[in-house]
């Protein structure tokens, strides 16, 4: 299918406006060709065009980059995936000495080790930041048992980083470089702020919704321990080019296998399912990829956030078909939801679902085995209930993260049983969040927000 630039390029550019998204970059896969668009500006103070070579902050999509060096690893042989960690990090630990035990590469990879996501520990900028962060994380209680549940988790990639640095000798970053990053040719991608400012610098821009957001008084707030997990500084066109040695069975365009079919197929096999499709956006897990069903036709992709930086990965293999959008701030899962579904249809078939939100006829759902207390490392859930029958949820930071935000306050509207829409929250903008309450294969009740899963405890 011919790919009009010029058409889609002028949707971007309304859709963003629309959307009040400062600037962004989108380059698409089709037909074996990479195109590429932006629009808009890096910094609304400065005024600087986004053009397609302009650099973003990846948020988590930076997880797949880390889950393709871990299967670099794993096709050497100096790893396995059914390892556990400890074998190969001694000083890895959690409070549970058994569940230490059972956490192996495999489940850190797809979310199911029950280490938490939001440890926020500034390790330093130093090269030993990530090995200081994994003794740091010692003490940090599991958001569930390992194996019994998917609980996204950026401590378990700050982990796989430092299991990459142990075992070749380099940093996570030197790491990335020489086995991924070189070899396939991405000039426009790398970890460090230092190598970034050589290129176009897209910075956050913060602000309500419905309005111009203004430039974010720092441009990335990360510490360097977060790389693994969160910080690949990259080029919309940049992750075409990554995605597409995934697309053609692990080789480079030259034809330097970076990795074997083997492994690349295992990435996108489906390890564990979602508790909804609500849950985390998705309908399961694979190595490091979020997998999708869109009515019968399945695909692959990640999503990512640093500070208002947001990026967003499709992918539809048997169509050959990627896209990707990276942004500064603004309403940007509405220009996501909005071109996203009208490109993936155009170019690949593709049904994308309805946004999330309540339903048109909500459903009666005693709430009486749901309110309670849920608690993991650094946030308290409470879901109430008031005389009139309407369902309340209280969303509180504590522990490290206690200073990260006041206390979000939101209603809960149900979608069916188990899934309920939560409005209210000015952090999330104009639309709802998921609210999913699942159970744990150990029979604990436990509630989902933002895909993590948080056991009841009272």
């Amino acid at each position: 299918m011919t790919f009009d630039a010029a058409r889609w390029q002028a949707r971007f550019d309304a859709l963003r406006a629309a959307h009040h998204v400062p600037g962004a970059s989108l380059a698409v896969l089709v037909d074996g060709e990479i195109h590429e668009l932006a629009g808009g500006v890096l910094h609304r103070g400065t005024g600087v065009e986004v053009t397609t070579d302009s650099v973003f902050l990846s948020g988590s999509l930076a997880k797949v980059y880390t889950a393709t060096l871990v299967m670099r690893l794993v096709d050497s042989g100096m790893l396995d995936l059914d390892t556990p960690v400890v074998d190969v990090l001694p000083e890895f630990a959690t409070p549970d000495p058994e569940a230490t035990k059972a956490i192996t590469i495999r489940r850190l990879l797809s979310h199911t080790g029950g280490l938490t996501c939001d440890f926020n520990y500034d390790s330093g900028r130093g090269d030993d930041c990530l090995a200081r962060y994994v003794e740091a994380a010692k003490d940090v209680a599991l958001d569930c048992p390992p194996g019994t549940a998917i609980s996204y988790s950026s401590l378990g990639y700050v982990v796989l980083g430092r299991v990459v640095e142990v075992l070749t000798g380099m940093t996570w970053d030197q790491a990335l470089k020489d086995l991924l990053l070189t070899p396939l040719g991405l000039e426009h991608s790398m970890t460090l702020p230092e190598e970034a400012l050589r290129f176009r610098v897209a910075m956050s821009h913060l602000g309500g919704p419905g309005q111009d957001p203004d430039p974010a008084p720092a441009w990335d707030l990360m510490p360097r321990s977060a790389g693994p997990y969160g910080r690949v500084i990259i080029s919309a066109g940049d992750v075409i080019r990554f995605v597409r040695m995934h697309l053609d069975g692990g080789t480079a365009p030259d034809g330097t296998r970076v990795l074997s079919a083997d492994a690349v197929a295992a990435m996108q096999r489906r390890e564990v399912d979602s508790p909804d499709k609500w849950t985390v956006g998705a309908d399961g897990w694979g190595l490091g990829w979020t997998l999708y069903d869109w009515d019968g036709v399945p695909g692959y992709g990640h999503d990512g956030s640093a500070v208002a930086q947001h990026s967003y990965l499709r992918v539809v293999p048997h169509a050959g078909v990627a896209v990707v959008l990276l942004t500064n701030g603004g309403g940007t899962d509405g220009l996501y939801a909005e071109l996203f579904r009208e490109l993936l249809a155009e170019l690949a078939g593709v049904r994308m679902p309805a946004p999330f939100g309540p339903a048109a006829n909500p459903p009666a759902v005693d709430m009486t085995p749901l309110v309670g207390t849920y608690r993991r490392e650094g946030v308290v859930t409470t879901v109430t209930q008031d005389e009139d029958g309407r369902a309340h949820i209280r969303y509180e930071f504590v522990d490290g993260m206690k200073d990260f935000s006041p206390p979000l306050e939101m209603d809960l509207l149900p979608v069916s049983e188990t899934v309920f829409a939560a409005s209210g929250g000015p952090a999330y903008g104009e639309g709802h969040i998921p609210v999913v309450f699942s159970t744990l294969t150990d029979g604990t009740p436990c509630v989902y927000i933002g895909m993590r899963a948080t056991p009841k405890t009272a």
